[in-house]
């Protein structure tokens, strides 16, 4: 006798509306803060005269840690609740961006930046949001959900990114990031809203496997392993273009304005795009959706940087490449979901996303690296369009059937 990779919840789940709401103020929060913090490159490097590859490493730092962090903050989620990481992250997300205003060498800056915002992030995103979604949405209404978490923090990028740039603009970069961390903070009264029943007291759920077997498991899954490797490269091209956008532009005499709508523009087109994965989840398969996003970033990179170069180009390319931006995270996650089941899908998110995390690692510290080297950011470009395709042709053999286990009695 066997059980196949779902699980439900043993107590009633949460309103799906509470959930939503809840979920996308957060992610809106968290997500918009950080996809604007290219717009801090140059004034930060100019006003402590730092280099380029100075912030980036911060960065890319961030990245690694909240990629490394993300699966003992999943680990946590899934054992004792949302809440508890969500509020703890949110403290560390003030604390981060305070630090980080007030980084007086590149050390401390990949201490602040780096270290406590990507540790703060790990436990504010979608790994964790992702969690309380799959314990408690319907299964014919899980992808969608996801869709909807994830269009929210594409439209917290459209909403905060020029509300950063104004910040900066008005009040200096440095109270910029003040205000900010003040901001972080108010993601602590939206955990409440997340409170998931079972988790209020102190002993953990009990699950069918523990965390090793879980692990296991999904590492022995040949299909696990591609679709993780196919995730490291839409780290390293979206963290990239994300981060060395507004230094690219500028390098060829763009207004910061430019920078600003463009980044804008990501996160405006990928509210559509990230809600229409999800919700063509629900019907379609996941791998397919998943290796057309990886072919059709390349593509339009290629035309990118094949068309002369023009306010018009680039706003153009950051509506299409914006449609294919986060759209990978819903397809993925709810795929996880739908191998493996629930019971450990913050951990199984959070692993995947260490993947992503590595590439956005290699992608943005590369940026400034091979930058700072050439003067040029042509060969990061190509490795980006590489990569993209190499995702695409990982991702087609990848098996999205649900695994089948014998019945066993319940770890802890």
């Amino acid at each position: 006798m066997s059980s196949t990779a779902s699980s439900h919840p043993a107590h009633p789940p949460l309103p799906l509306w509470q959930i939503l709401l809840c979920g996308a103020l957060i992610v809106t929060l968290s997500m918009g803060v950080r996809h604007g913090f290219g717009l801090w490159l140059q004034p930060m490097t100019q006003a402590n005269d730092w280099t380029r590859e100075h912030f980036s490493f911060a960065m890319a730092v961030q990245n690694l840690a909240w990629g490394f962090s993300g699966i003992f903050a999943g680990m946590l989620a899934d054992r004792y609740g949302a809440f508890k990481v969500l509020v703890g992250c949110a403290l560390l997300y003030a604390l981060g961006l305070l630090g980080m205003a007030y980084s007086s060498t590149p050390l401390l800056l990949a201490l602040t930046c780096g270290i406590l915002i990507g540790m703060a992030q790990a436990g504010t995103t979608y790994a964790v949001i992702y969690g309380v979604i799959g314990r408690n949405a319907p299964v014919e209404k899980r992808s969608w959900a996801m869709g909807v978490a994830a269009a929210a923090g594409s439209f917290g990028q459209f909403l905060m990114v020029p509300v950063e740039g104004w910040l900066i603009a008005t009040a200096g970069w440095q109270l910029a990031l003040v205000w900010l961390s003040m901001a972080a903070l108010l993601i602590v009264p939206l955990a409440w809203g997340l409170r998931e029943p079972g988790f209020h007291g102190s002993a953990p759920r009990q699950r069918e496997q523990s965390v090793a077997e879980a692990l296991r498991e999904a590492f022995g899954h040949p299909s696990f392993l591609l679709l993780i490797t196919g995730y490291f490269v839409c780290g390293f091209q979206v963290v990239f273009i994300g981060v060395h956008m507004p230094s690219y532009l500028r390098d060829y005499g763009f207004s910061p304005q430019v920078a600003s709508y463009s980044l804008a523009l990501i996160g405006l087109f990928n509210v559509f795009g990230s809600y229409l994965t999800g919700s063509l989840g629900q019907r379609m398969s996941k791998k397919y959706i998943l290796a057309f996003i990886y072919l059709a970033r390349s593509l339009v990179i290629i035309i990118f940087l094949l068309v002369p170069l023009s306010p018009a180009s680039v706003y153009i390319f950051s509506a299409v490449m914006g449609f294919l931006w986060l759209s990978t995270v819903p397809p993925t996650n709810a795929l996880v979901a739908q191998v493996f089941g629930v019971a450990h899908l913050s951990m199984l998110g959070g692993v995947a996303f260490f993947s992503h995390q590595i590439g956005s690692f290699l992608g943005v510290w590369l940026g400034g690296m091979l930058y700072d080297q050439t003067g040029s950011y042509d060969i990061v470009w190509y490795l980006a369009i590489a990569l993209g395709l190499l995702a695409a042709a990982l991702n087609l053999p990848i098996r999205e059937t649900a695994i089948a286990r014998p019945t066993r009695v319940m770890a802890s």
